[in-house]
């Protein structure tokens, strides 16, 4: 579909940086960084698209995934966008969670997640492309990209925590054992796990995670980017709650083209 490896951009505007990924060169869209805070969506829109009406809603660590004909108010909840009209911009908000942009190169259709390891371990991309299918898109037509996140080299949680995200994938067993699941974990190939020295803490790599959960679910590797920046190292370019433990997040969104839907 694809004819090289996905590459990533810095951007500009206003002397500001944002980021862009070359498998959605064919649509408006931008993972902002800490620079644009406190900008809102609807700020940042004007940046992608002028005159196009921005889409959010209030993200709960779901998987709960909406149209914009679905919301009601900005305090709707949920924590994925799919559009359903032309010049639709759908947003989510991050810090060291992972914002996913979808895109069908056939109908132009866009959607924006909220993966957090909440949402991951809920199955929101899958779940998102089950939409995406009803809509009448078709897997081998999405791309599907992943921003700046926590990586999993420095996101320690605990054993329970780690079990419950990685039972989410199909090919590991349904147990009530933390241990089995992760043991499971530990020998499928691209394990998102990593050692701790803590006793009953483990890191993971929640992005790894949806990627697995997306090939799963059909996304050839080609359909595939996730972004080399880590929200918690990064400090110069993003806001991270683990790091900082601040309520302050950097925004990602997709404009739907004209030809859309």
């Amino acid at each position: 579909m694809i004819s090289s490896t996905p590459t990533w951009q810095w951007q500009n505007w206003n002397n500001l940086p944002y980021l862009t990924c070359s498998l959605l060169k064919d649509w408006q869209h931008g993972f902002f960084t800490q620079q644009f805070y406190p900008q809102t969506p609807e700020v940042l829109t004007e940046i992608l698209k002028p005159d196009t009406r921005a889409y959010r809603v209030k993200q709960v660590h779901g998987n709960q995934v909406l149209t914009p004909g679905e919301i009601i108010q900005t305090e709707t909840e949920a924590d994925g966008i799919i559009s359903d009209r032309p010049h639709q911009s759908v947003w989510v908000a991050s810090a060291d969670c992972t914002p996913l942009l979808i895109a069908d190169r056939k109908t132009g259709r866009v959607g924006s997640l909220h993966a957090g390891w909440r949402g991951t371990a809920k199955r929101i991309a899958p779940v998102a492309l089950e939409r995406f299918l009803s809509l009448g898109s078709r897997l081998e037509d999405l791309y599907c990209v992943m921003g700046p996140a926590i990586a999993g080299a420095v996101y320690q949680v605990t054993e329970t925590v780690a079990a419950e995200i990685g039972s989410s994938l199909k090919e590991i067993p349904q147990t009530d054992s933390p241990r089995e699941i992760l043991a499971a974990l530990r020998n499928i190939n691209n394990s998102p796990l990593h050692p701790d020295p803590t006793p009953g803490r483990v890191r993971i790599d929640v992005r790894q995670v949806n990627y697995l959960q997306l090939r799963q679910a059909g996304i050839d590797p080609e359909q595939i980017a996730i972004a080399p920046y880590c929200t918690y190292q990064e400090s110069e370019h993003f806001f991270s709650f683990r790091r900082t433990k601040e309520k302050k997040v950097q925004w990602s969104g997709i404009v739907s083209p004209l030809n859309c839907c």
